[in-house]
């Protein structure tokens, strides 16, 4: 992928961002994802009084992916970015969140700031090397 490639996928990640609902911690995240069909989707963080409830960047935009393209949908990459006030901060994915882009992407290229906001990138598989996995028992 290119430089511009990169630019576009952040550049989504951080307008979703900008529209999350943080009322309560303040920190706004937004993710944007390009699928296998070369669709692109975003989602931002969303909040809720009640913290369990609330909802993360990368899988309300893998949730915006799936009911556009459908179950076969497949990630190619996702971009992640956060801010705290104005503030551009760290953010990798959540654990919650490797295991939803695992489940539709394990080869999907995952862009996020690392400790000193520098450009990462790294295979979603190797956020997460020790994911769950269930093989169901054949039907017969």
């Amino acid at each position: 992928m290119s430089a511009s490639d990169d630019q576009t996928l952040i550049a989504a990640a951080e307008q979703a961002m900008a529209r999350a609902y943080a009322k309560y911690s303040g920190f706004q995240v937004g993710a944007a994802v390009v699928t296998a069909r070369g669709g692109l989707f975003v989602g931002c963080n969303v909040e809720n009084i009640s913290y369990p409830l609330g909802m993360c960047a990368e899988r309300n935009a893998i949730a915006a992916a799936v009911a556009a393209e459908g179950a076969a949908m497949r990630l190619v990459r996702i971009a992640v970015r956060a801010e705290s006030q104005g503030v551009p901060q760290p953010c990798t994915p959540c654990g919650a969140c490797r295991q939803v882009i695992l489940e539709f992407g394990s080869d999907a290229e995952v862009l996020y700031r690392g400790a000193d906001l520098t450009l990462m990138r790294i295979a979603a598989r190797e956020l997460l090397p020790h994911a769950f996995t269930f093989d169901p028992p054949a039907r017969g």
